[in-house]
């Protein structure tokens, strides 16, 4: 130590021993400059190049440390997880722990994790941003709040004449501090005033160009399909001059009893698009009439050849439902280009449009009287059932009280009546000819049913409910619905898929949403049999009303199979 001194540090000594004989003063005089006083920085972080007091910002932790050297606080402790889960690791963004590559980039910048925000936080500081040029920095604490671009853009007028501080008359009380003042007004459901922008050329010329199109269309009309048919059969007349149409003379009724099918004995393949509906020529059913989504109605040979004999020709869109008359003569369809067409089945001429382009039908009956084959009876989606006379082609008669798009039209009592169903879940009871109901049924339990059936003795009719049930009511004055026996099992929840009776009654068939056929008991309401028919939705289900065992299907996959 003695080594370790030198001569200034002696001469320094002697000094100080002068000066400390002499006076204070002496002494103050002779003490050097402090550059840096002394302040007590208790109590005082910095964060972002300021000096905030500590319990102004919050201080995320790394949550794998174990050991801390300061005291923090419980809201720091044990704060939620936030931000980028590699935060803490490596300064490479796309390396893991040990500082080796765990893959590419996935951002020009580098590696970008996702990380949540919820919605009303992005949209509110969005809107924020867009709106007053101001955001809150996500990158800030809780309590330390920052803004992204307020320096940067401008306040809108508006904005700025409200922030500024207003001079308050002498004798007036200060008004307190509106919220929404900043907005522009003095309440949040104010309407703001927006000045419309001025179109540039090329825009107005490209507005001037859209309205000329929209007027030529407009002038021109839409060209609508010829109606026409085609023939696909060798001869429309055999030998001894009798129609095609005309069922064959071999054909009678053997039994009776009906009998389950089994297994498909023929399928017919001549839709491009789904078949919405089947039916079978009345009393003989040597022919098959179906109606497809790809706008055709198409009419195949059951008895002898199974070919399509003729396809009509008429609507522009899917065909909805079909209907023969009593001597199948003449049949009605109706589609979804909201025309009602009434066609001879022999020559496929159209023989009258009742109407074209007003009316969207869901379901056509004819009256099954024979003094009334001229009556057809149309549920549309204006909540009404029109009733047409086919030999004007006027609206006879009008039955307005349903509430919703009407589904399926059933006559019962002897034909005096007939039942309808929309889609408002109630079933309205109708005399024939007069527009006032007498009996209306509905149920908080109800569920819509888009097609009903009669039984063969007109004693009961079905429902097919979209609750996957078949419910049955009673045709009495009462019109009761029988609780105790109800039909399950299949899934037809939001199709219309159709139910129908076997001719003695004894089985109730109907198709699901699944391609299945089922076959019910009618006395037990169990499951008899069912059978994988169809791809898609099996649609329809009739039976063969000579050949008690026989029954044809149809689905949306566009087939059409024959069972037995």
């Amino acid at each position: 130590l003695a080594q370790y001194g030198d001569d200034d540090d002696d001469e320094c000594g002697n000094e100080t021993k002068r000066v400390g004989q002499g006076s204070a003063s002496a002494t103050f005089r002779s003490t050097g400059v402090v550059a840096a006083p002394e302040i007590d920085t208790a109590g005082l972080a910095l964060t972002e190049n300021k000096v905030v007091r500590v319990g102004e910002s919050l201080r995320f932790q790394d949550p794998s440390r174990r050991v801390v050297y300061e005291n923090l606080k419980y809201d720091e402790l044990y704060a939620p997880l936030a931000g980028p889960s590699r935060a803490h690791e490596s300064s490479n963004y796309y390396s893991n722990a040990s500082g080796s590559s765990s893959g590419q980039k996935n951002h020009p910048l580098g590696y970008v994790q996702a990380t949540h925000v919820s919605r009303f936080n992005f949209d509110k500081q969005f809107q924020d941003f867009h709106s007053s040029g101001r955001a809150e920095d996500p990158g800030g604490g809780k309590r330390n709040v920052a803004f992204v671009g307020a320096n940067d853009r401008k306040r809108p007028k508006k904005i700025t004449k409200t922030l500024e501080e207003k001079e308050v008359p002498a004798g007036e009380e200060e008004e307190e501090a509106d919220p929404f003042e900043w907005r522009g007004s003095k309440t949040p459901w104010k309407e703001r005033t927006w000045e419309a922008a001025e179109y540039t050329e090329e825009q107005k010329k490209l507005i001037e160009e859209e309205k000329e199109k929209k007027k030529e269309e407009v002038a021109v009309p839409a060209e609508k399909r010829e109606d026409k048919s085609f023939f696909h059969g060798k001869a429309e007349r055999d030998y001894a001059g009798r129609s095609w149409v005309e069922p064959p003379k071999h054909l009678k009724k053997e039994n009776d009893h009906c009998y389950v099918p089994k297994r498909c004995i023929h399928t017919w393949s001549g839709h491009s698009k789904g078949v919405n509906a089947i039916r079978f020529f009345p009393e003989s059913g040597h022919l098959l009439l179906s109606a497809g989504l790809d706008s055709k109605v198409k009419i195949w040979d059951v008895s002898n050849t199974g070919k399509c004999m003729r396809t009509y020709l008429g609507h522009e869109k899917g065909v909805r439902d079909i209907c023969f008359t009593n001597d199948g003569r003449k049949f009605v369809s109706t589609g979804y280009d909201r025309n009602i067409k009434l066609w001879d089945t022999e020559t496929g001429q159209v023989i009258r449009t009742l109407s074209s382009g007003k009316m969207l039908g869901y379901c056509v009956k004819f009256h099954p009287d024979e003094d009334k084959q001229n009556l057809v009876l149309c549920g549309c989606s204006d909540k009404k059932i029109y009733q047409f006379d086919t030999e004007t082609g006027d609206i006879v008669q009008e039955y307005n009280e349903h509430l919703g798009a009407v589904n399926s039209i059933t006559f019962v009592d002897e034909n005096r009546r007939f039942v309808s169903s929309s889609d408002d879940k109630s079933l309205r009871v109708w005399d024939f000819g007069i527009p006032v109901q007498i009996k209306y049924i509905a149920d908080p339990s109800m569920h819509s049913m888009p097609s009903v059936a009669a039984h063969p003795d007109g004693s009961y009719i079905v429902g097919q409910s979209l609750d996957n049930t078949i419910v049955i009511y009673s045709t009495k004055e009462k019109f009761k619905m029988n609780r105790k026996r109800t039909f399950r099992g299949h899934n037809n929840a939001g199709y219309a898929c159709q139910v129908n009776f076997s001719p003695d009654g004894r089985f109730v068939i109907s198709g699901d949403g699944e391609g299945r056929c089922f076959f019910w008991d009618w006395k037990t309401s169990r499951v008899f049999r069912k059978m994988k028919c169809h791809t898609g939705v099996c649609m329809g289900a009739e039976w063969h009303p000579l050949e008690t065992s026989k029954v044809a299907t149809c689905g949306w996959d566009g087939l059409i199979k024959y069972w037995d």
